[in-house]
């Protein structure tokens, strides 16, 4: 049983109650949950749904990946797998699978298992040999403190990982939220 559209409507509900001036933000993701695709299908365009994990130490960092395909530094997460049955659950899925860190050992600081810190939509370049399509991402972007950080890429998907200061997150809103924990 995959992420359903209900969990993700019911995710992004509590997101834009929590954060009531992000709708703009996440509109391209409000427009298609009208319709009737499968979301949560890597195969969807022009948009579907992925999951990140903002794991943070004790220092107060944040884990970045260097993603092999992007070639850019981002939050270890990826596409929900039919598997997946919560959101939250596949960010911690991918957490595990790309740095190895167990999902046992990652907490969610308080209200965060149920409110994202951030829902970004963002662009994905085509990619011919895949026969995929220029398309979004709606990327869930959940928090975790952890506490063993030992990490283990996965060398398929990874090239490197560095524990980042908050300041040097992605985008600017995911610099402010994670700057709330």
């Amino acid at each position: 049983m995959t992420v359903s559209r209900d969990e993700i409507r019911a995710v992004l509900d509590r997101y834009l109650a929590a954060h009531p001036g992000r709708g703009e933000d996440v509109a391209p993701l409000t427009d298609v949950l009208a319709g009737d695709h499968d979301l949560a299908s890597r195969s969807t365009f022009p948009l579907h749904v992925t999951c990140s994990a903002a794991a943070i130490n004790d220092a107060g960092q944040v884990l970045m990946i260097h993603h092999r395909a992007l070639q850019r530094w981002l939050l270890p997460g990826g596409h929900v797998e039919p598997e997946d049955r919560s959101l939250y659950g596949a960010a911690l899925r991918e957490l595990e699978e790309e740095t190895g860190i167990p999902w046992q050992h990652a907490v969610s600081p308080p209200a965060h298992d149920v409110v994202p810190l951030d829902v970004d939509v963002h662009e994905i370049p085509a990619n011919p040999a895949k026969g995929e399509p220029q398309h979004l991402h709606a990327d869930f972007r959940f928090a975790f403190w952890v506490k063993d950080t030992a990490v283990s890429i996965q060398v398929e998907e990874v090239s490197a990982f560095a524990w980042r200061d908050r300041s040097e997150l992605p985008t600017a809103r995911l610099v402010e939220m994670a700057g709330t924990i």
